[in-house]
Order: structure tokens, then sequence, then C-alpha cells
């Protein structure tokens, strides 16, 4: 087994601060909406029912969900905490990783001076410490994702309760995700209404 040198893991290292994600990257949040694509395409082929069979009284509203989680109070809330529980684990990440690159170059300094014994012995410990790195970054992944989707679920569940609430006061024959939908006016989009309800806490 060779040594590692500290250039060799440096360019490791690099690659593996961009797997923990940040908050503020929107892509999850799309993807992760995007689970809900078979009820969606369920509710859209509602949309069509109901528009034909009550097309002279219809009310339908759109609702983008992304929308809330990027502007609402309760969102850009969790927007900030995963932001931080995300730089918390990245300077986790960062001291572990230097730790490996110091003993690393170490390593390659000394290697012709250090007893067969004794770079066996250095070597046991910077796999070691390059197991636990990567174990860390496996449990910090985790970690993320698991806070992520509770977060966002709660948001979801709290939004489409208050949608549901918004559709039958106001009479609506049926309101859908913004990501089900091809085309709408933007007449039919209550996003903003719901979000300043969500906002007020009504």
């Amino acid at each position: 087994m060779g040594v590692f040198h500290g250039r060799d893991f440096l360019s490791v290292f690099v690659m593996c601060l961009h797997i923990v994600t940040r908050s503020n990257e929107r892509g999850r949040i799309l993807m992760r909406i995007g689970k809900w694509g078979v009820i969606g395409a369920f509710a859209l082929m509602m949309m069509y029912v109901a528009a034909a069979d009550a097309a002279d009284g219809s009310k339908i509203g759109v609702v983008d969900f992304q929308k809330v989680l990027m502007e609402s109070d309760t969102g850009k809330k969790v927007q900030a905490e995963m932001q931080e529980k995300g730089k918390g684990m990245e300077a986790k990440l960062m001291a572990a990783g230097k730790e490996i690159e110091t003993l690393a170059e170490q390593m390659g300094r000394e290697a012709m001076v250090m007893s067969k014994e004794k770079r066996e012995e250095k070597q046991r410990e910077l796999e070691i410490k390059k197991y636990d790195f990567q174990s860390l970054q496996k449990k910090y992944q985790a970690e993320f994702r698991e806070l992520e989707g509770v977060q966002i679920e709660k948001i979801k569940n709290e939004i489409f309760t208050m949608a549901a609430k918004i559709g039958e006061q106001e009479g609506y024959t049926l309101i859908i995700e913004k990501s089900a939908v091809i085309y709408y006016p933007k007449s039919v989009d209550i996003t903003d209404q719901l979000i300043k309800q969500y906002n007020s806490g009504n």
C-alpha cells in the first residue's frame, strides 16, 4: 500500500466537500417536489375532468410550492437553519481533512528516515483517519438529507392543509401544485395569497 501524498488527498478532499449539500441549492428542492409527480398527474387529469363537467362555474387554483419554500418566512428560516447546519458539518470535515493532509505530508518528508515498522505504523494511522473521514462524510450526508426531508415535509403538509382550507372557504373546484401543470394563466395562481396567509399564521 503506497503513501497517500498530501497533494493527492487535497484534490480528493475538495471533491468530497462538494458532496455536503448546501441548503440554498434549489435543485434539490425541485427534486423533492418531483416525487409528487404521479399524484400531480392524476390531479391534472381531474382538473380537465372538472373543467369539462363544470365549464361554466369551475374555479381552479395553482400553488407554486417552491416559491413558498423560497419566499415564506418559515421557508427562509428553514433555509437559514440548513445553511448553518451545513457550514458546521463542512467545518468538521475540513478539520478532519487537514489532519489527513498533514499526516500524509509528514510521511512524504520522513519516509526515507523512518524504520519499516514506523512507516507501517504511520500508514495504518493514515488509513484509519481516511476511513473515519469517509464515515463522517457519509454520516453528515445522511443527517442533512433526513433533516431537509423532515423540514420540507412539515412545510408541505402545512401549506397543503392551508390550500385545502382556502379551497373550501372560497369555493374552488380544484387547487393543484404548479409542478403538475403544463400551462395556467397567472390569474389562477394563489401562491402569493397563500404565502401571506402562511406568514400571518392564520
